[in-house]
């Protein structure tokens, strides 16, 4: 499919289907929609009347047209009230129009440019346009035959922003390319196949890239005891992937991505029983993937910054290797960790993954997990939760998140419910509390970064989606690649 951009006026488009945006409350069409609507006979009046459409946030009416018309199809979208027109009114609906192409193969779509710049706004429905018409069907014998037959999309009053659909479309590839990891099932996705897909980026777009194996983790500092400890009991090997871009000019600034990469949690010997969702455990690095989803876009991006991208892959499984409630880790900062709960083993692996990412001297460190079910029951399903040691870090991604349309809530550091972690043999118990679960992962997080700024991102909930919403389809969602290439990049 190819995405272009034109400045045709609407009554002179030929193609398949025009969708045109209509606004909440808009009593006269705008002229150009008029001139269409008088060149059809009344058409679009007549499909606003018989419909009694208003014009709300992503509703769609369309109707054939007849006579001797270039176009087969005319659709209206409704953009909402004029008044709360933001990013998200154009990407909603550019992906509300592309789910429902059906058999069209050109398909134009003109959306009025408002507050937000053309170069925003191109970028935005070009991303919006492919992760809505993205099917997954890698592991069906015989998919079904319903992916579009769409061949190109004319964003129309756009012309001149080829160069943002272009690094629109770079970034749907690295979301498309998470989702995949994630959507994969765990017998295909494992720590030894995702230290492949790694080498194979940095083979395609010119990364370097090292695979640490266990014997390397063993001697890293102190030993690298607690993400080791969370894989002790799989027949899979651990993988500590580290893959950087390095700009071609000086580096603007240095930093690194962290993605939780536990490719299957059986939840250990605290096993996560029927009910508790186990069967979607392949989920479990989503944050790795989004991470690596994030190096595909960035490398040919190519943003003046140095990115070093950390996934600390590893299974979580039961054997007579498992590691027990009430063992005692080492951390490779030397911190010890008594495991009181085997299932909340993924700050486990990212506690020596920030240690390795601290001794990099960057000038950032982001790390991002499916943490804990504690910042879904916080935040529901499409919000994910946000902490940091440094304000000006958390603005930034914040700022990266809006432009994404990906939302994050920034959680206090409560510095007090450190005391719920005290162990009475180690530094510090990897659970707290039941209250403020997701505050207590975070500050479990903070004790292995020293002295960098530092953020953590808990991306359970809006990692996996049950039902198409926004711009995505059911299943693996890619959140946040779309955030963390807009932090790299501004």
């Amino acid at each position: 499919m190819q995405i272009t951009a034109t400045d045709t006026a609407l009554s002179n488009w030929t193609g398949d289907l025009l969708a045109v945006g209509i606004f909440e409350g808009e009593t006269e069409l705008a002229e150009d929609l008029a001139k269409l609507d008088e060149k059809l006979a009344g058409t679009i009046s007549e499909l606003i009347a018989d419909e009694e459409f208003e014009g709300k946030p992503s509703t769609i009416i369309s109707s054939r047209v007849g006579g001797k018309s270039s176009l087969r199809k005319i659709a209206l979208v409704g953009l909402g009230k004029i008044e709360e027109l933001n990013l998200d009114s154009w990407r909603s609906a550019a992906a509300a129009i592309a789910r429902m192409v059906k058999k069209e193969k050109t398909v134009g779509i003109s959306l009025p440019v408002g507050s937000e710049s053309a170069e925003t706004i191109a970028q935005a429905m070009t991303e919006a346009i492919i992760l809505a018409l993205h099917q997954d069907n890698r592991f069906k014998s015989e998919p079904e035959d319903k992916e579009p037959k769409l061949e190109t999309v004319e964003l129309i009053g756009l012309s001149g922003q080829e160069q943002a659909i272009a690094k629109g479309q770079t970034i749907a590839e690295g979301v498309i390319f998470a989702r995949e990891l994630v959507n994969a099932p765990a017998n295909e996705v494992t720590p030894v196949t995702m230290a492949q897909t790694a080498q194979q980026l940095a083979q395609e777009y010119g990364l370097e890239v090292k695979i640490l194996e266990q014997a390397d983790c063993e001697q890293f500092e102190h030993g690298m005891g607690a993400y080791l400890g969370v894989g002790q009991a799989s027949d899979i090997p651990p993988k500590f992937i580290h893959l950087t871009y390095k700009p071609a000019k000086t580096a603007k600034r240095k930093l690194a991505i962290v993605g939780k990469s536990v490719t299957f949690d059986s939840g250990g010997l605290n096993l996560k029983g029927s009910g508790s969702g186990i069967e979607t455990m392949k989920m479990d690095m989503g944050g790795g993937a989004a991470t690596l989803g994030a190096a595909k876009a960035i490398a040919q991006l190519k943003p003046d910054v140095e990115v070093h991208f950390i996934c600390a892959a590893t299974e979580n499984m039961v054997s007579g290797k498992a590691m027990h409630p009430g063992d005692v880790l080492k951390a490779s900062n030397g911190k010890t960790i008594e495991v009181n709960n085997t299932d909340a083993e993924g700050r486990l692996t990212l506690a020596d993954a920030l240690v390795y990412a601290e001794k990099l001297e960057v000038d950032a460190i982001v790390d991002l997990a499916t943490l804990t079910g504690a910042c879904i029951v916080a935040l529901g399903n499409n919000i994910a939760g946000l902490w940091s040691t440094d304000d000006a870090l958390a603005e930034e991604m914040k700022t990266a998140a809006n432009l994404a349309g990906e939302k994050f809530w920034q959680l206090p550091m409560e510095e007090k419910y450190f005391e719920g972690l005290k162990s009475q043999i180690a530094d510090m118990k990897n659970t707290g509390p039941r209250p403020g679960g997701s505050i207590t992962a975070a500050l479990f997080l903070k004790q292995f970064v020293k002295d960098t700024p530092w953020m953590h991102l808990d991306v359970a909930g809006p990692v996996w989606s049950d039902a198409p919403s926004g711009v995505n389809n059911k299943g693996a969602t890619g959140f946040p690649v779309r955030t963390l290439v807009n932090w790299v990049n501004s």
